[in-house]
């Protein structure tokens, strides 16, 4: 199969909005390219000695890339993020906003960006790592480690998103909690419960090429399958999918774009107990307010929102 890449000349102002707007429109396989120095968190949790010693200076600019396959209209895209450039132009730099357009084969990029998804860490005893990487020397018995291989699923776990949720997992989770993880892509959250003591953890995701690559995840990190198990289906359609889930969940988390958390927030209370909490990421800051209505008119209590760069995250309880 062949792609058409279509690569962004930008700002790193404006790179996590563009790229927040290519998901809005379905394209998944997006790729950030900066030289934003790493910073002192970032440095003391992620294995630098892997970054290169000739690292330019940041001047900047950006590069955001995706894929599209022929399912995808290109030059509507391509109308569609020119617009789009020239909006976000009215509030913060934008540089050049040139659109590139190649071609590639599927066979010349599939495996490609394996170079650049190393073993990192997360919040001091979470190491995340590719299934092809060695588990890093300074690992202990201490940690956690979780391999993924996300194939054509989203989630390697170094996004700001997923570190989000990570965090707000480890804040508010309780040994032998159910957890309901809505939108599991490669089942790093699903994971990171079950390591955490989750009693048990259903990963849902509406993409059945996702439920299968974390199935195959979970087989090489050792959890049995009745520990972590994943379905495909959309909650807000398939009503047998709702009746199968049962609503015996003490954490609902989230993380997938602003756009599905907004209707979500009006059918996720079925799923969780009168105590339960509602945790939600992959909200850009710009949609910020919008998904705090969607949970307050829907009845909830929003008691914990925390932020990373341009990206949000909501706890949120019942209202009593």
């Amino acid at each position: 199969m062949k792609w058409t890449k279509l690569t962004i000349d930008t700002t790193c102002e404006a790179e996590d909005l563009i790229s927040a707007f290519l998901e809005e429109e379905g394209v998944l396989g997006v790729q950030i390219e900066d030289n934003i120095p790493l910073t002192e968190e970032e440095m003391e949790t992620m294995f630098v000695d892997l970054l290169p010693d000739d690292m330019p200076e940041n001047d900047g600019t950006a590069k955001v890339s995706c894929f599209l396959d022929d399912t995808f209209d290109v030059q509507e895209i391509k109308d569609k993020v020119a617009a789009e450039i020239r909006r976000l132009s009215e509030f913060l730099p934008v540089g050049t906003g040139e659109i590139t357009e190649s071609e590639t084969k599927e066979e010349d990029w599939r495996d490609n960006w394996k170079a650049y998804f190393k073993p990192f860490r997360l919040y001091d005893n979470i190491i995340i790592k590719p299934t092809w990487e060695e588990v890093p020397e300074d690992a202990t018995d201490e940690d956690i480690v979780i391999e993924i291989d996300p194939g054509t699923a989203f989630g390697t776990g170094s996004h700001e998103t997923t570190r989000l949720c990570i965090g707000q997992l480890k804040k508010y989770m309780k040994d032998g909690d159910e957890i309901l993880d809505a939108g599991s892509g490669s089942g790093i959250l699903s994971f990171v419960c079950n390591k955490l003591g989750a009693k048990h953890v259903l990963g849902i995701d509406i993409d059945p090429i996702a439920v299968d690559v974390a199935g195959e995840n979970r087989d090489v990190n050792h959890i049995p399958a009745e520990a972590v198990e994943f379905k495909c289906g959309n909650v807000l359609e398939d009503q047998k999918l709702v009746e199968s889930i049962g609503a015996n969940y003490d954490i609902v988390v989230a993380n997938i774009l602003a756009d599905v958390i907004i209707p979500m927030s009006a059918v996720v209370q079925k799923f969780m107990k009168d105590d339960g909490i509602f945790i939600s990421s992959g909200i850009i800051n710009i949609k910020e307010d919008e998904v705090r209505q969607a949970l307050l008119d829907n009845n909830f209590d929003i008691v914990d929102t925390v932020y990373m760069n341009d990206w949000v995250s909501f706890v949120a309880k019942k209202h009593v």
